[in-house]
C-alpha cells in the first residue's frame, strides 16, 4: 500500500469521471474481445454512452463483457483535459473542439502516468533531476492544446526511464538474497511460478 504522503500527492492522478466529458468513452477505438463485447471506432461514442456522460451499464460491465472498461485508468487525464486544457468544454460542443481532444488525450495520458511513477521516485530518492523532471512534465500538462499536441512524449518517456532505472537500481541496492536482474529478458511464456524475484529489476 502507498503511503499516505504517497497518497496524498497522486490525489490529482486519480481519474474521476465526474470532471470529466467521457473521452475515454469516446476517444479511443477498442475491438470486440475477451475485454470488449463489441468492436468501437475510434472518436465513436461508446454504444452504452448516456448524453449527460455517465455510463449506461457501469454497476454491470463484467457481466455485459466489458471488463476492459473496469480496469482502464486515464491516471488523471481526462479530467485534466477537460477542466484545464479545454476549460470545461466538451467533445459534444463542435468538430473543432473533439478532433483537438481527440490529438491531446493520448499525449495527457502518457504525460499522467509519468507523473504516477516520477511522484513515486521523489519518495524514494534525494535526487534534484527527479523533481526537476517531475515538475517539467506537470508543466507540460497545463500547456495550451496546440503545445500538447507537438509535444515529443517519446522523448520524455525515454528520459524518464532512465532515471526511474537509476532510482529504482539504488532503491533494490542493498536488498538481502537479491535475484538477478530480469531487465530486457524475453519472459513471454516463461514459468515464474515460484522463482524468486526479490529485489529483481
Amino acid at each position: 500500500m502507498p503511503s499516505a504522503d504517497l497518497a496524498a500527492a497522486r490525489r490529482e492522478l486519480t481519474a474521476d469521471c465526474s470532471r470529466c466529458a467521457a473521452l475515454c468513452c469516446v476517444l479511443p477505438a477498442f475491438a470486440a474481445s475477451a475485454d470488449f463485447a463489441v468492436d468501437k471506432p475510434a472518436g465513436t461514442p461508446c454504444l452504452n454512452l448516456l448524453t449527460d456522460d455517465r455510463c449506461g451499464m457501469h454497476d454491470q460491465l463484467r457481466e455485459r463483457g466489458f471488463p476492459g472498461c473496469v480496469v482502464f485508468d486515464c491516471l488523471g487525464a481526462g479530467q485534466r483535459l477537460t477542466r484545464s486544457t479545454f476549460a470545461g468544454r466538451s467533445w459534444r460542443d463542435d468538430p473543432a473542439t473533439a478532433r483537438e481532444m481527440a490529438a491531446t488525450f493520448p499525449v495527457m495520458r502518457q504525460l499522467t502516468e509519468l507523473l504516477w511513477h516520477l511522484t513515486e521516485a521523489r519518495t524514494l530518492t534525494t535526487d534534484p533531476a527527479v523533481g526537476a523532471l517531475l515538475d517539467r512534465v506537470e508543466q507540460l500538462t497545463r500547456s495550451p492544446a496546440a503545445e500538447l499536441a507537438r509535444a515529443d512524449v517519446g522523448a520524455l518517456r525515454s528520459e524518464a526511464g532512465e532515471l526511474l532505472g537509476q532510482v529504482s537500481e539504488r532503491a533494490r541496492a542493498d536488498v538481502p538474497g537479491r535475484a538477478r536482474d530480469r531487465r530486457g529478458a524475453d519472459l513471454m511464456g516463461a514459468a515464474l511460478r515460484g522463482a524468486s524475484l526479490r529485489g529483481a529489476s
